[in-house]
């Protein structure tokens, strides 16, 4: 809380330092931008370990519906990346194998090694704990045990592909290497988006309409969650901290750490590629981006946006969308 209060009136020093008259001014609204944000890194951590072979065997892991209790689905049902789409299923709550829907938006998985920690909850820390999560979900991929994911795999033809990967290991068809090679092609998965380019000195990449946006969105104090290089996903906030939120079923971390201060706390979405990933927050109850921007500003910063300044920060927003596919080492065949 004391942090929020420190960025926010950082972000009243900073809107006094570049008043609204001159906000358009390119270069004054980079210099003031890259105080709060920075280009997303080439690489996520961990990444430099990761062989091409063990990447693509993520990806066909990732892909692969024998993980699930009836061949249904798989990481990517909940989680999409083929194409260009956004690594969400854009529902609410997303179906499991047998129908029966979660209590949680599935978020993005790209740029996801890059968070604090996984799950809206925080409960996993990196990517290869996530993993093993879905899998034995019974709402989810609903297979019963470590063991059943490994027959499965040995069944569909996946003992050579292991062993040509995790060559020191005698019996290498592991629940952790299958956890392992998810987390590697997942690696993989970093966005690359205009206001990258804006923030290396491209002063075309935004629009004057999504330059205004952006000195909005650090004027309106957004910025006391949403920053750093994903734009939010470092750091734990309580949904709700000025205007009650409605839902009080979901506990958020409280129910991970029985910690009193952690009730209705949950990670900081990152904004980036946010425009493709609708529905929005922990529960899917914010249809719109629009919404999404207007809710927020009233349940966390206590403010009531006016129309003009929600599509303003709503342009700059979409210009965090991804235009990059999966990468090519990922997508070449076995």
């Amino acid at each position: 809380m004391n942090f929020v209060r420190q960025v926010l009136a950082g972000s009243v020093i900073a809107m006094a330092m570049v008043p609204i008259s001159v906000a358009l001014d390119t270069s004054a609204l980079r210099t003031q931008a890259n105080n709060f944000f920075k280009p997303l890194p080439e690489t996520m951590p961990g990444s430099e370990n990761d062989s091409a072979e063990k990447v693509r065997l993520g990806e066909k892991l990732y892909f692969e519906t024998a993980l699930s209790i009836n061949g249904t689905q798989s990481c990517n049902s909940c989680h999409r990346v083929d194409g260009l789409k956004s690594g969400v299923d854009n529902e609410p709550t997303s179906p499991g194998a047998l129908g029966e829907r979660g209590d949680r938006n599935s978020p993005s998985v790209w740029n996801a090694g890059f968070h604090i920690a996984q799950f809206w909850d925080g409960r996993a820390p990196d990517l290869k704990e996530q993993a093993k999560g879905p899998i034995l979900n019974p709402i989810e991929m609903g297979l019963p045990d470590e063991n059943t994911a490994i027959n499965k795999l040995e069944q569909a033809g996946y003992a050579q592909a292991f062993k040509a990967v995790y060559t020191t290991e005698e019996a290498p068809l592991t629940y952790a290497n299958v956890a392992d090679a998810i987390a590697a092609f997942e690696r993989t998965l970093v966005t690359e988006d205009r206001f990258d380019r804006f923030l290396e000195g491209d002063d075309k990449a935004l629009t004057l309409v999504e330059q205004q946006g952006l000195q909005d969105f650090i004027g309106s104090g957004c910025i006391a969650c949403h920053n750093g290089s994903l734009l939010g996903a470092n750091s734990y906030q309580k949904m709700g901290m000025v205007n009650a939120y409605p839902n009080t079923h979901d506990l958020g971390r409280y129910a991970v750490t029985q910690q009193e201060s952690e009730r209705f706390v949950f990670k900081v979405p990152s904004l980036r590629d946010i425009s493709r990933t609708a529905p929005y927050f922990h529960d899917g109850k914010a249809a719109t981006l629009e919404q999404a921007v207007k809710d927020m500003a009233w349940y966390q910063l206590g403010q009531k946006l006016s129309d003009e300044k929600v599509q303003s920060i709503t342009a700059f927003l979409k210009s965090l969308d991804n235009i990059r596919s999966i990468p090519a080492v990922a997508s070449e065949e076995m």
